[in-house]
């Protein structure tokens, strides 16, 4: 009976400090943000893009650098095919995946042009 008490207050005790534990091990996730437009402008010496949402006037700036991964897609399709940077070109339409920071520029990590029409 002494031993069964015992287990019992040692799990009591251990189980909430073991889950504190591992919780605090998990990292939290960043939101990956998203701006999806045409090119207006590129700057290759800047490294930048800027791209405006469809059918308005609301502009941002999209950065990048040489950890960012290129790809092109058709629409609806789901082959996704890496390409060289300079396959994109003012008037392309991208998605931009990413995280903003406080001015309201992407520092892009995918930029992704999409291909009018289906093969």
């Amino acid at each position: 009976m002494k031993k069964l008490l015992v287990l019992l207050f040692a799990s009591v005790v251990v189980f909430p400090l073991a889950s504190a534990i591992f919780a605090q091990e998990a990292p939290a996730q960043a939101k990956e943000d998203r701006w999806e437009g045409n090119i207006i402008r590129t700057d290759k010496d800047k490294s930048t893009l800027t791209v405006r949402k469809p059918g308005g006037t609301l502009a941002r700036t999209v950065e990048y650098d040489s950890s960012t991964k290129w790809v092109s897609q058709y629409h609806g399709d789901n082959q996704v095919n890496n390409i060289d940077p300079s396959q994109v070109k003012e008037g392309d339409r991208v998605i931009c995946k990413g995280t903003f920071d406080k001015n309201g520029v992407l520092h892009a990590t995918v930029i992704n042009k999409r291909l009018s029409h289906s093969k």
